[in-house]
């Protein structure tokens, strides 16, 4: 292949000195569902079926990302081969059963989602600073900034190019997804306006950053299993709400600690000046005089580099109500996300759907 060639491989297409893929039987051996998805495991037929299909997904991921190119080989299979829960590809899977999920779109649409995901954890990363991405070091840390986003760019291409293949309307649906995430985490990066409350700011960006993608996996999976129509709003608002729940309830956590099942260490957004909603509620009240709030935000608003500072801020925060009131509007999102599925019929995809949204904000330890 000349310099002028493409040096990469389609996906399902490695070049030969590339590692053999694991076989679609090796990863269905090690897939396990993310809590709030016991109701599809213990399903004689639905458990079977998604737990092989999420490990067809998985093998596609691999064969997406393969690559001739050495380098961005190994940068490409960096996040996949960390793992995950990839709850947006068994997203898809599980809406999927509302239609006729044995159509091949259906895995093709999940590994779309997933690689859209794992394009903007690169670019993330680098704009967090993150030393680490489910428990491995980040891509920037091992290969530098620049390499890392060009890595996130070459997988959302991938991601485009599947996506392409399953038409105009999926190909509509990524890019206003990915207007989106990019929209959020501008809006992130530059704060509210003068004129722009706080909290419904982050709120927006919640639902831009995180929503928009697990919205639109749930609507993929129904769209390309035939689905009915209407069941495509209904699972727009489902992931819209339980998208933002998921992220106010990883806010909590940072305060809280519940490392053991979230994998994240008290105070990581703490430390990085990351305005999470605890934080945005203790300004709020610190403004209007709440002496409590105001002696926590002095210490939040210190120099946290010591671990001593940073585990004395989050003790105070954690004691605040506000951490209280977090968790409170964490679930408000959560029950809406519940209350949106009203539509669809009983049986074990609703189920499950309901059940996730009140695991997403049940980690607390």
């Amino acid at each position: 292949m000349t310099n002028t060639e493409h040096s990469w491989t389609r996906a399902g297409h490695a070049s030969a000195e590339a590692e053999p893929a694991p076989t679609t039987t090796a990863i269905a051996a090690g897939i396990q569902l993310p809590a709030g998805f016991a109701a599809i495991a213990s399903d004689p037929e639905l458990g079977p079926a998604i737990t092989t299909n999420m490990a067809r997904v998985e093998k596609r991921l691999r064969e997406a990302i393969a690559n001739s190119d050495p380098l961005a080989d190994a940068t490409s299979r960096h996040l996949v081969e960390a793992g995950g829960k990839r709850i947006r590809p068994l997203l898809t899977l599980l809406c999927s059963h509302l239609g006729d999920w044995t159509r091949p779109e259906v895995l093709q649409a999940a590994a779309v989602v997933e690689l859209t995901h794992l394009a903007t954890l690169y670019h993330d990363d680098v704009m967090d600073s993150a030393p680490y991405r489910r428990g491995a070091p980040t891509a920037h840390e091992v290969w530098g900034n620049t390499v890392a986003i060009l890595t996130g760019d070459l997988i959302f291409a991938r991601a485009s190019i599947l996506v392409s293949e399953l038409g105009g309307r999926a190909l509509s649906i990524q890019a206003r997804t990915f207007e989106r995430l990019c929209l959020g985490q501008l809006h992130e990066t530059v704060g509210p306006r003068e004129d722009e409350d706080p909290v419904e700011h982050y709120l927006s960006v919640l639902a831009d950053k995180t929503g928009s993608l697990i919205a639109a996996s749930g609507q993929m999976g129904a769209i390309f299993a035939g689905a009915p129509a209407e069941y495509e709003d209904v699972l727009v608002k489902y992931g819209e709400y339980v998208g933002v729940a998921f992220q106010l309830a990883d806010d909590v956590i940072d305060v809280t600690g519940g490392k053991v099942t979230s994998g994240k260490s008290a105070g990581t957004d703490l430390r990085e000046g990351v305005p999470t909603l605890p934080v945005l509620l203790l300004r709020r009240a610190a403004a209007r005089g709440d002496a409590s709030a105001v002696e926590v935000l002095r210490l939040v608003d210190g120099d946290l580099t010591s671990d001593e500072a940073l585990a004395e801020a989050v003790a105070a925060l954690a004691a605040h109500p506000v951490t209280g009131e977090s968790w409170a509007v964490a679930r408000e999102w959560a029950d809406a996300a519940k209350s949106a599925l009203a539509p669809l019929p009983g049986g074990v995809v609703k189920d499950s759907l309901s059940a996730f949204a009140d695991a997403v904000v049940d980690r607390r330890a």
